[in-house]
């Protein structure tokens, strides 16, 4: 077994305390299909139930921290001490259409001495699979207990790119289009499976090779981004630079792939 911090153990007992009822909420979903009601609001409360069950248990463990969660938005705590990053539901679209790919995301946010802050520790949870991806800053990334390394893949041409695709309500279509003319016909192949927090996972697991999107919020992207990095890849905003929750833009890869899709990303913007 791989040692892991308290804090880690915290985060397992948080995601696995509210997967049995999100699994239960997720087998009822393809019924409420039919239903009159439909499922929007069904899903709704399974994703506040789960945050629910999560925040108990974070609260219980590290009282005087603050949190930011995707439903119940910022909590105040401590302002000397750490806050939680929370989505308890990443993937909810895939949920609501019986898709089998979501997870559940937690990470620690701390101030650096210098006052900005950094993520020192997160956790991507697959609840169908029972796979979950951890790190610690400075400790590297791990699948349970198994150490995880980027992909060694040097070639584009070679590689499979993960993304995020605008839809209604969100994000800017003409420009993800412009971004996938550069970056399309350069690689093997690009894909777009719903869970931010997942994808970022598979990059640092070397199931994808890289992966660019933006209009994250932070609960989305925190885990993933230090997951990437502990993993031994690297992670900009698209004009290169370290300002990726700032920005809302997010470049994911190993080495020697992500230059060049950033340097593809950017040129596309210009």
């Amino acid at each position: 077994m791989v040692a892991h911090s308290g804090l880690i153990t915290v985060m397992e007992r948080a995601v696995r305390k509210a997967a049995p009822r999100l699994r239960r909420d997720f087998g009822e979903v393809e019924q409420l299909q039919v239903s009159r009601k439909g499922p929007a609001d069904f899903v709704s409360m399974a994703d506040k139930r789960a945050e629910q069950t999560i925040l108990e248990e974070l609260r219980n463990a590290r009282p005087d921290w603050g949190i930011l969660a995707e439903e119940s938005g910022s909590i105040e705590g401590n302002p000397s001490k750490p806050r939680w990053l929370v989505d308890p539901l990443d993937g909810t679209t895939n949920f609501l259409h019986g898709i089998p790919h979501f997870s559940i995301t937690i990470a620690v946010e701390e101030k650096r001495p210098d006052g900005r802050p950094e993520i020192t520790h997160g956790l991507v949870y697959q609840p169908l699979t029972d796979e979950s991806f951890w790190a610690e800053k400075g400790r590297g990334a791990w699948l349970q207990d198994r150490r995880l390394r980027v992909s060694a893949r040097r070639e584009l041409a070679d590689c499979v790119i993960g993304t995020g695709i605008p839809h209604f309500g969100r994000g800017e279509a003409a420009e993800w289009a412009k971004i996938y003319n550069a970056v399309g016909p350069q690689v093997a192949g690009v894909r777009r499976f719903g869970s931010a927090a997942l994808d970022l996972a598979w990059v640092a697991a070397g199931r994808m090779d890289g992966f660019w999107e933006d209009d994250l919020d932070p609960w989305d992207s925190a885990a993933g981004v230090l997951l990437v990095r502990e993993a031994g890849g690297f992670v900009s905003d698209y004009r290169g630079q370290d300002r990726v929750f700032e920005r809302r833009e997010y470049v994911a890869a190993a080495g020697s792939i992500h230059s060049r899709l950033q340097k593809l990303i950017a040129g596309a913007l210009r």
